[in-house]
């Protein structure tokens, strides 16, 4: 396989790392925040503006964009980033999370899981060989294995059937998508906060080998705490010269802890989302646009801020067109809290490369200052 990942820099104090990855379209400089893009849209933007702001990849979904408009249309039109108007590294998240949140409608056996769309109820199958299948047609720079994500908590029994079973489908997953080709192949670890499954799953992987290794299943009900621990666990388990992706994992906080473990990859809905609430995440922690003390005020969301909407709005006209109703402020909410979360991104990796990791995340850990906290 040749060179795709390489670490460029590494802190002295933790296990945080910059690093490039290396794609069919263009290279990732990590640690990298990936935007959520589910269904090929980073809701609230127009592709040129997510292109102003400069993300290092993005993240769509292969179970939404098969339901629709369906793969053979993307395909047909030029793979996944001609359709989204988006020229840079693309990852699709097989599905598997979507597809196992559906307790009700679903059946899982040992060649795949049968669900019913949640769209119109119709009955669909997916296979770890059609999960990959579905990404390569895409035409995405990264596609992860079909794996199966217990939520927490979890019995030790259910966390060994899940490790197993994800196991055997990540080595259908390689062959069906075997190494040499455009898109790159991640595996997903397992195992709940059992550090002995965890390192079963990792260890199973490796023996695989694929481009890059996830650590699936946190953020699903447990105490942020335990997870960070459990990552710090984790992470060092994973090949050092492989990319290490944390998957759904997105508070201030739980980057920087992450970062410090040695993860690379990050994506989560948290600051598309907050915008569309009316949450900012600022340098002064999170405001929350209703709130009655922003009616008059002259100043910009964010004064350290130099995002297009910090640059152009006051907070009191954001709240009016929150408390209005108005489209334009879920526009200019994305772009700023999209904006917030990729400087800090090269902000973590800058420190990284010049020794003040240690540093930074002292002050980006600590209460009130995080941007985590509602202000």
């Amino acid at each position: 396989m040749a060179q795709h990942f390489a670490v460029v820099a590494r802190d002295g104090s933790t296990r945080a790392r910059a690093a490039e990855l290396v794609t069919a379209h263009g290279t990732v400089q990590t640690p990298a925040f990936m935007p959520v893009g589910t269904a090929a849209s980073v809701k609230g933007l127009a592709p040129w503006e997510l292109g102003r702001l400069g993300p290092q990849m993005v993240l769509c979904n292969t179970y939404h964009l098969s339901l629709r408009p369906g793969v053979d249309a993307i395909e047909g039109l030029g793979g996944l980033h001609r359709f989204m108007g988006w020229d840079g590294p693309i990852l699709t998240d097989s599905g598997g999370f979507q597809v196992f949140s559906l307790a009700d409608r679903r059946k899982l056996t040992e060649e795949g899981v049968t669900f019913r769309s949640h769209l119109d109820g119709s009955e669909l199958r997916l296979t770890p060989e059609s999960c990959v299948e579905t990404q390569r047609r895409l035409g995405v720079d990264v596609a992860m294995a079909l794996d199966v994500c217990p939520a927490l908590p979890a019995t030790r029994d259910e966390l060994e059937r899940a490790v197993a079973t994800t196991g055997r489908w990540a080595a259908r997953c390689r062959a069906a998508l075997p190494p040499g080709g455009p898109t790159y192949l991640f595996g997903i670890v397992q195992g709940g906060l059992d550090l002995e499954l965890r390192r079963r799953s990792a260890e199973e992987l490796q023996a695989i080998g694929f481009e890059g290794y996830a650590l699936g299943g946190f953020s699903v009900g447990e105490a942020p705490p335990l997870m960070w621990d459990a990552v710090s666990a984790c992470a060092p388990m994973l090949p050092e010269d492989r990319p290490r992706y944390l998957m759904g994992v997105g508070t201030v906080v739980d980057i920087v802890h992450a970062v410090a473990a040695g993860v690379d990859l990050f994506d989560c809905v948290i600051p598309t989302r907050n915008a569309r609430n009316g949450l900012l995440h600022t340098s002064r922690g999170p405001v929350v646009l209703k709130q009655a003390r922003w009616k008059l005020d002259p100043g910009p969301p964010d004064p350290a801020c130099e995002c297009p909407t910090c640059r152009t709005c006051s907070m009191a006209y954001m709240r009016h067109l929150y408390v209005a109703g108005e489209a334009a402020v879920v526009v200019l909410a994305t772009v700023h809290n999209l904006h917030f979360y990729l400087a800090l991104m090269r902000e973590v990796r800058s420190a990284i490369m010049t020794g003040r990791f240690a540093q930074l995340r002292a002050r980006l850990a600590a209460p009130g200052t995080a941007g985590d906290e509602e202000t």
